[in-house]
């Protein structure tokens, strides 16, 4: 399959999100844009803000600080970490799948602010669908 990343200057899924949300931590980044569309309708159907704490990451980067090395969903543009916790959590779960989402991973332990769900839609090289805990 063919992937299609888009730049900065052709975003369209504001003022829902913005680029920064999905940069990685040196500014780079890369989202394919049937994948944001997923995310934005979901997004709108949740009829909440989704505050983004992670989305693309460099492979270098995603093998600092990931145990699925430099080839991370993070790396593919097709992956964000969303802060979430509680009911909106469940919310989030609950819409993924009608989205289209087939990686649901969720943290819901430890400090409130450390809280978050996974998303990606990936269905290469990966064991999809599939739903985890951290």
């Amino acid at each position: 399959m063919i992937e299609h990343y888009t730049k900065v200057k052709d975003w369209r899924w504001g003022p829902e999100f913005s680029p920064s949300e999905f940069a990685c931590k040196d500014g780079s980044i890369r989202v394919v844009p049937e994948f944001m569309d997923k995310l934005l309708s979901l997004r709108r159907e949740l009829g909440k803000p989704m505050v983004i704490t992670s989305g693309y990451r460099t492979p270098a980067y995603n093998a600092e600080i990931s145990s699925t090395g430099d080839r991370g969903p993070h790396t593919t543009g097709r992956a964000v970490d969303i802060a979430a916790s509680g009911a909106k959590a469940f919310n989030i779960v609950s819409l993924a799948k009608k989205h289209g989402f087939t990686g649901i991973g969720l943290k819901q332990n430890g400090p409130h602010s450390g809280r978050f769900i996974h998303l990606d839609d990936l269905t290469d090289g990966f064991p999809r669908p599939w739903t985890w805990t951290y």
